[in-house]
């Protein structure tokens, strides 16, 4: 009995320590730029579109509009600039989220 309470008290702390490492791994690893930003989704001539702004006035913007069963739609935004991106028809799903990646 004394062995296995050992055991576990031991794979339980073993557990643990992985756990607060990879924890530390995640929280340090790079995270891109949250520039782009989504002002409006809209549709126009049966065409979808997004408005994204870059609100770093000091770099270029990259993102990924994500859309269901359809291949994302990657760009890049200038400096400080305001943008619509085209990424489908109106048949087509309406865009999940944008999500700003790095260049």
């Amino acid at each position: 009995m004394r062995k296995f309470l050992a055991t576990a008290v031991a794979a339980t702390a073993l557990s643990t320590t992985l756990g607060l490492a990879t924890a530390s791994q995640a929280a340090a690893a790079p995270r891109a730029p949250q520039c782009a930003k989504v002002m409006k989704y809209f549709t126009k001539d049966h065409k979808r579109f997004v408005r994204l702004k870059n609100l770093c006035a000091q770099r270029t913007a990259c993102y990924t509009i994500v859309v269901p069963a359809r291949p994302a739609v990657n760009g890049r935004l200038a400096k400080g600039t305001t943008k619509d991106v085209r990424y489908g028809t109106d048949r087509g799903p309406r865009a999940l989220y944008v999500k700003n990646r790095a260049c």
